[in-house]
């Protein structure tokens, strides 16, 4: 399974893993199927969202 990075779009990452909805969803990212997630990174999504990246990548693997 290929690697999750926060340069990644959210689309990219949900068509390599599905299973990273739930840990967005519950982090309060709820609109992943609008047209911004397609081209916004995670990191940029973290930043819009008020999220330390960081601690968002600590939770995505973790429950990876």
């Amino acid at each position: 399974m290929a690697e999750i990075t926060k340069d990644m779009t959210i689309g990219e990452i949900l068509r390599i893993n599905p299973n990273v909805a739930p840990i967005l969803m519950e982090v309060g990212m709820h609109c992943l199927g609008c047209p911004s997630s397609q081209a916004e990174t995670l990191e940029e999504a973290a930043m819009v969202h008020g999220m330390d990246i960081d601690e968002l990548m600590g939770k995505v693997a973790a429950a990876l």
